[in-house]
């Protein structure tokens, strides 16, 4: 596979990532400490299974780990509720990280329809729906 910084989805992945941990660092407290983790773990996991995916041999392999970006997406936009319901973040800064993780999930779903219709062209196996997949690897630990 090629370069994954030829891919925009890293790009906004790593933004993500980079606003993910100024925010998180900005909540004090031991007692959110746990929380501070595993929000800076899920983003962290988005950006480097996108990485990882795109160094695999097949699109196949590319696709199920663009799966577990998608679930990386999705546990981190649990812990930003979190975070917000229980005034840990502001407003602001939640609707900021949801607004970049909502359009990393689109830019996700749309790159795993490409490769889906692509190997539908030349004939390959489909490649596995993020849901069809068992095994997710989420940095948070699930």
């Amino acid at each position: 596979m090629s370069d994954f910084k030829k891919l925009r989805v890293w790009y906004i992945a790593h933004a993500l990532i980079l606003n993910t941990n100024r925010i998180a660092s900005s909540i004090s407290g031991t007692r959110y400490a746990a929380l501070r983790n595993q929000m800076d773990r899920a983003a962290m996991s988005v950006g480097a299974n996108i990485v990882e995916g795109r160094q695999q041999r097949s699109e196949r392999e590319f696709a199920r780990f663009l799966g577990y970006a998608l679930a990386s997406v999705s546990e981190l936009e649990n812990h930003l509720i979190v975070a917000r319901d229980i005034r840990a973040i502001t407003r602001g800064d939640y609707n900021l990280l949801v607004g970049q993780l909502t359009e990393v999930r689109k830019m996700l779903h749309g790159l795993l329809t490409r490769l889906d219709q692509s190997a539908k062209v030349t004939g390959k196996r489909p490649v596995p729906s993020p849901a069809a997949d068992g095994d997710q690897r989420s940095a948070g630990g699930g």
